[in-house]
């Protein structure tokens, strides 16, 4: 976590998150690091549609069409965190921690990450295991990891 940090000041990159199923979790991990302040000036967490909607300019076809735990979603939640948050990378989390929430299409664990540059976005599709505290550790974890080799 501290290379994180280390690396975006060493770039002089800000960074901002755009949060659903780990609720704040990210940003929190990365504000737990001294001199966080000099990289990170915000963050969103959009756990309702109507947030994901209002705040990150996600789509409501998206959400219709594909719900709000899909590639396309978090990809949406990115673009819209680095957009708003005028950041040089966005990271952009969205799925189901579980216990409840899940099903046969979309079942709890499935979470999708995104990653927003100036340069593009990915998303990758997870499936971690485990009971709810479980499933958003591993998404921190990956979420800033899949930051850190963008950068």
């Amino acid at each position: 976590m501290g290379d994180l940090v280390f690396k975006l000041t060493q770039k002089a990159y800000s960074i901002t998150t755009a949060e659903s199923c780990t609720g704040g979790l990210i940003a929190a991990a990365i504000t737990d690091i001294s001199g966080a302040s000099s990289v990170f000036n915000q963050g969103f967490i959009t756990y309702s549609n109507t947030a994901k909607h209002d705040v990150l300019n996600v789509q409501e076809t998206t959400l219709d069409t594909y719900g709000a735990v899909s590639a396309e979603c978090a990809k949406e939640m990115a673009i819209g965190a680095l957009t708003a948050a005028r950041a040089d990378i966005a990271i952009s989390v969205t799925g189901i921690a579980g216990p409840g929430g899940g099903s046969a299409e979309k079942p709890v664990g499935l979470v999708y990450i995104g990653i927003a540059t100036q340069g593009g976005v990915s998303v990758t599709k997870h499936h971690f295991d485990g009971d709810r505290q479980s499933v958003r550790e591993q998404t921190v974890q990956e979420a800033l990891r899949l930051a850190e080799l963008a950068i």
